[in-house]
């Protein structure tokens, strides 16, 4: 693409003509260490860099021109806007075609039940013969195409590179994860959403947003009026309700859902156990009855967010329901990895103090045992969640084991006495084992008929970061490796 024609599409940016502005741009980078002839490089300011200083050296490795936001002393041409990160998502959508022009888009956004809601809502659109793509925390998926990604929401070129594929590939739906942090860094900015949802909202990531406000505030992003044409928010939630009133002065839609208060789409409940939940959904009339093999409540708000999505997308009742009756399992969300005379065992991505309890919470319903919990929390990340998170469990269940998750540059240790905290002032029963495989081992050997084992925090991961290197580990595999051991005794 014409460097000259990127540049059209920058609102407000000053232009230094040094160099030719008709030369083909073949490639964009926000990395200066990426060798690429015919680059754009955007001069990113990061928390620990600042992009501006590595100009030379993206430009000694390819780069024809630069996106920045002060004048830099370079024999190339430079784009001064702004604001990078925000010209960074429009370029890169304009630099790829505009796919989310193409496609019916669909972010989800909150605290909790993000990955299982966007699988609910793919499931129902593939059940109604629409090609779907899906981008979240399990990686990208697009028919038999599957990988894995670092970030729940993909940095803004590597994003609009998927969303661009995904439609040469024919599809006609995508539904993408859209955290938080995500808001914050402007990658969703040249993507235009066809609707948002809203599942709910509870601590987490203080150790980047600091106060619960500025958190929120970067969830609301997603439902400005000028962002997202139809809001599918929990009622149920107190910031669901907020953000509808943000919404008021818009020529939008906002749809409700919940169990607790008057909503456009509510649920009745039939019958529940560990085998999933029978309700029957009511989306603005339209009823259709399912058959969840997802356990627990929290499942049940998560499908009515994505049947109402489905519905304002035009879906009907008779493809939600099919979908939501077929989906089968969301790797690592309260999953069932055992069930047999040592007791059953389940696997479960909570990581937050509402996200723990709401699965306890659960599983305690239908314990006939002991309710047993091995969890850790990860390093340099919130720590103000460690004690809460610890007496949330000791509240719960009958016996924990606390143990690693991800330490990253922390000592486990360390991680394991912030949970003390909380954990000691309502319950001593627990063990400390620091070393997650040997951990599982123990709950496994500590099982008995009628026991539940929790194995929660990393759900689907199949890695453990650990100073700065992530080593093959995931909690299905190391659960299968010790009942295999264990039965050949």
């Amino acid at each position: 693409m014409r460097l000259s024609k990127l540049v059209s599409a920058v609102n407000g940016g000053r232009l230094i003509a040094k160099g030719e502005w008709e030369r083909n741009i073949e490639a964009l980078s926000a990395d200066s260490r990426e060798k690429h002839d015919n680059t754009l490089f955007f001069c990113l300011i990061g928390e620990n860099a600042d992009g501006h200083a590595y100009a030379a050296e993206a430009i000694k490795n390819g780069a024809v021109a630069l996106v920045s936001e002060r004048e830099l002393f370079v024999e190339v041409p430079q784009i001064i806007v702004q604001d990078v990160r925000e010209t960074l998502g429009i370029l890169a959508s304009v630099f790829y075609g505009e796919p989310s022009q193409k496609m019916q888009v669909i972010g989800v956004t909150g605290t909790n039940g993000k990955t299982t809601t966007a699988h609910m809502l793919t499931s129902i659109l593939s059940a109604a013969g629409k090609r779907v793509g899906v981008i979240g925390t399990l990686g990208v998926s697009f028919g038999s195409t599957r990988y894995v990604t670092d970030l729940t929401t993909p940095d803004p070129i590597p994003l609009q590179s998927m969303l661009a594929e995904m439609y040469a590939r024919g599809a006609e739906y995508v539904v993408m994860e859209v955290s938080a942090h995500a808001l914050h860094y402007n990658k969703t900015i040249g993507i235009r959403f066809a609707a948002g949802i809203f599942t709910n909202f509870t601590q987490d990531h203080l150790d980047f947003f600091h106060t619960m406000p500025r958190y929120k505030a970067e969830k609301a992003k997603l439902f400005s009026p000028k962002i997202t044409p139809i809001a599918i928010l929990n009622g149920d939630d107190e910031v669901g309700r907020e953000f509808a009133k943000m919404r008021e002065t818009g020529n939008v839609k906002t749809v409700f859902y919940g169990l607790n208060t008057p909503a456009d789409a509510f649920a009745i409940v039939t019958d529940d156990s560990l085998l999933g939940t029978e309700c029957m959904l009511n989306v603005n009339d339209q009823l259709c009855r399912v058959s969840l093999h997802l356990v627990g409540q929290h499942n049940v708000y998560n499908a009515l967010a994505a049947a109402a999505c489905a519905i304002e997308l035009g879906i009907d009742a008779q493809y939600v329901a099919s979908g939501l009756n077929s989906l089968r399992k969301v790797e690592g969300r309260l999953q069932r990895v055992e069930s047999g005379q040592v007791g059953e065992i389940y696997v479960d991505f909570a990581h937050t103090p509402d996200g723990l309890a709401r699965t306890l919470e659960t599983l305690k319903k239908y314990c006939k045992g002991r309710l047993i919990c091995l969890f850790g929390c990860g390093g340099n990340r919130d720590k103000t969640k460690r004690p809460i998170m610890g007496e949330v469990v000791a509240k719960k269940a009958d016996f924990s084991i606390l143990t690693s998750d991800n330490p990253r540059y922390e000592d486990p240790l360390d991680i394991i006495a912030g949970i003390e905290k909380g954990y000691r002032r309502f319950s001593v029963k627990y063990v400390i084992v620091p070393d997650r495989k040997r951990a599982i081992a123990y709950g496994i050997d500590f099982l008995q008929k009628g026991d539940i084992l929790l194995i929660a925090g990393k759900g689907g991961e199949e890695y453990q970061e650990i100073m700065g290197i992530k080593y093959p580990f995931k909690d299905h595999d190391i659960i299968a490796q010790t009942l295999f051991e264990k039965r050949k005794k």
